[in-house]
């Protein structure tokens, strides 16, 4: 599969998921929403088994799940949360997502370099450095 559509689904989705966390009723609990939420992306989840269905018996593939899996799940509700949180405390959408991305991006950078053993050039260390700075200049007020 091409990486460009996979990723253009990622921007889609991210950019519709911060635009609908905006609309969430500020006063629902938190906790009930991410059921909801989680109900929806469930069935959701079902359907896609159209798209890529079992290669394996499901035995065969739920043996295949392991602690990766609940890792997953874990940070999932902590970025939902998290999310959630953030907006009703009147984090701005259009920055908002910026910084927290290039937070998240510059936590990954010693992870993909050390754990996985992944390489910068030396352009990439100038993008680096042209986000940390954009990352400055977008918090003054």
């Amino acid at each position: 599969m091409v990486v460009y559509l996979p990723l253009m689904i990622v921007v889609a989705s991210s950019a519709t998921y911060h635009i609908v966390q905006k609309y969430l009723a500020p006063n629902a609990n938190p906790v009930l929403v991410l059921l909801v939420t989680y109900g929806v992306a469930f069935f959701a989840s079902l359907l896609l088994f159209v798209v890529f269905p079992l290669k394996d018996t499901i035995q065969v593939e739920i043996s295949k799940i392991g602690i990766p899996n609940l890792a997953l799940g874990m940070s999932i509700i902590g970025i939902e949360i998290g999310w959630i949180l953030a907006y009703r405390a009147g984090l701005n959408v259009n920055v908002g997502s910026l910084i927290g991305n290039l937070l998240v991006a510059l936590v990954l950078l010693p992870v993909g370099l050390l754990l996985f053993r992944e390489h910068l050039s030396p352009t990439n260390l100038v993008g680096v450095v042209l986000c940390i700075a954009g990352l400055v200049l977008v918090n003054q007020r």
